[in-house]
C-alpha cells in the first residue's frame, strides 16, 4: 500500500490542499474561525456532514460542493490504492 501512496502522493496532497484552502475560504466568508473552516472541509469532504456548521452564502455553498467532490475523489483514490494492495497480497499468497 505504501508503494501506491508514493505514486499518487502528489495527487493526494493536491486534493488535501484544495480541501483545506476551500475550507478556509468558506470559513472566512461565513465568519467562522480558521479551525472551523478546516473542520467543515474535512467533515463535508469525507461525507460525514454533522450539520453543526452550515454555509449560508451562495458562493460558500458552491464552494462546499467543490469540497464534496474533492473529498469523493480523495476517498476513491485511497480505496483504489487499498484494493490494489489487497489484490497484490492475495495474488502473492496464491502463487506460493
Amino acid at each position: 500500500m505504501w508503494n501506491g501512496l508514493k505514486v499518487v502522493w502528489p495527487i493526494l496532497s493536491g486534493l488535501l490542499g484544495l480541501m483545506v484552502v476551500l475550507g478556509i475560504v468558506i470559513g472566512w466568508r461565513e465568519g467562522w474561525t480558521l479551525l472551523d473552516g478546516v473542520y467543515f472541509a474535512f467533515v463535508s469532504g469525507l461525507t460525514i456532514g454533522y450539520g453543526d456548521l452550515v454555509p449560508k452564502q451562495p458562493l460558500s455553498r458552491v464552494l462546499a460542493i467543490g469540497i464534496g467532490l474533492t473529498g469523493v475523489l480523495m476517498v476513491g483514490l485511497i480505496v483504489a490504492i487499498a484494493v490494489r494492495a489487497l489484490d497484490s497480497v492475495t495474488t502473492r499468497r496464491r502463487g506460493n
